[in-house]
Order: C-alpha cells, then sequence, then structure tokens
C-alpha cells in the first residue's frame, strides 16, 4: 500500500522549523520516514514488525549524528510507544524530544487529499494507523502540538522558542542569510 500521504501533514511544520533552524545558524538533517523507507528500509511492509525495524533504524541513525554532535528532526509515524521508547534510550534521554502531532483520526480522514483513509475503510490497505491498527499516544511527549487550531508555522515557533530555552540551540549564534 501507499502510505507516502501520511506524513503531509507535518511536512511544512518540520520544513519551517528547518528554515527557522538554517537561519539561526544550525544545521539539520531531516530523517523522514517515507525517505527512509525508500533508501534503508526498502521491502518492509506495514506489519507491525516492519514498522517497528524501520522506526528503529531510524533511532539508529539519529543517535549517530546526534553522538557526532548533530541536530536531528524523524518525521515518523511510529504508532508503538515501546519503539519510542527505544530510540530514546539509542538517542539518550538528554537528547531525545518527543513531539506528538495530536491531530484527531476524524481530521485526518477529512484532510485525506489522495483517498489514502479512504481506501483503508474500505480495505484496500491493510495494518493502517489509526484504522485497522493502533496508534499507542505518548503519555508524557515533551510536546503535544495541535494542528487543528495552531498553524503550522505557530508549531515551529513553539519548538524553537523550547529548544532555545532548553539550550539545545545558542542564543549566541549569528542569524545567517537564507536564500530561497
Amino acid at each position: 500500500g501507499d502510505h507516502r500521504d501520511l506524513h503531509s501533514p507535518y511536512t511544512t511544520l518540520f520544513r519551517s522549523l528547518t528554515v527557522k533552524l538554517l537561519e539561526h545558524g544550525r544545521q539539520v538533517t531531516v530523517l523522514d520516514g517515507d525517505v527512509v523507507r525508500t533508501h534503508l528500509s526498502q521491502g518492509l511492509g506495514f506489519s507491525k514488525t516492519d514498522r517497528d525495524l524501520n522506526i528503529r533504524r531510524i533511532g539508529f541513525v539519529a543517535a549517530e549524528i546526534v553522538r557526532h554532535g548533530g541536530l536531528v528532526i524523524c518525521a515518523a509515524v511510529s504508532p508503538y510507544r515501546h519503539t519510542r521508547n527505544e530510540c530514546r534510550a539509542m538517542v539518550g534521554s538528554d537528547n531525545f524530544i518527543e513531539i506528538f502531532v495530536d491531530t484527531p483520526l476524524a481530521v485526518c480522514e477529512a484532510r485525506d487529499a489522495k483517498g489514502i483513509y479512504r481506501r483503508a475503510r474500505a480495505g484496500e490497505i491493510k495494518h493502517f494507523t489509526g484504522i485497522d491498527d493502533p496508534y499507542e499516544p505518548p503519555p508524557s511527549a515533551e510536546f503535544v502540538l495541535n494542528t487543528v487550531t495552531s498553524s503550522e508555522e505557530d508549531n515551529a515557533e513553539l519548538i524553537f522558542t523550547y529548544l532555545l530555552e532548553q539550550g539545545f540551540i545558542s542564543s549566541g549564534a549569528s542569524p545567517t542569510e537564507v536564500a530561497d
């Protein structure tokens, strides 16, 4: 099944955050779940085992980037609490910020530009998160973002401010010009 559009709600959010970080002089690596699935996890399906393996691979790559002083955004549907916690352990709890993009299922279905949720409801796509497969919300994410009443730009600003306050990025860094 084609799950590419599952990530579209975060695409604008993380693009906005990446631009803010670049303007602040920080390079950032974005690990998009679909891109990783294409390049590192080709051949994996959407069973629980395959999803977990894909998320663990993202966690491993993120941990390597962080170990070398890099900043990384992992934009992936990670429905299982246990696997997210494994990634937190790999990266190191002090360096891990869990962001729960809290969008109600009804809103996801209403935003269904390419009809993927409709296809999942019709049984054409199996093991689809929120339809015939569970999503386990994080009980204590560092961040819970509302995508219904807040814009992606506002949410990116909230995360950026948090990164500054927590010392993940320096407030003394000189902003740099970024060409479009």
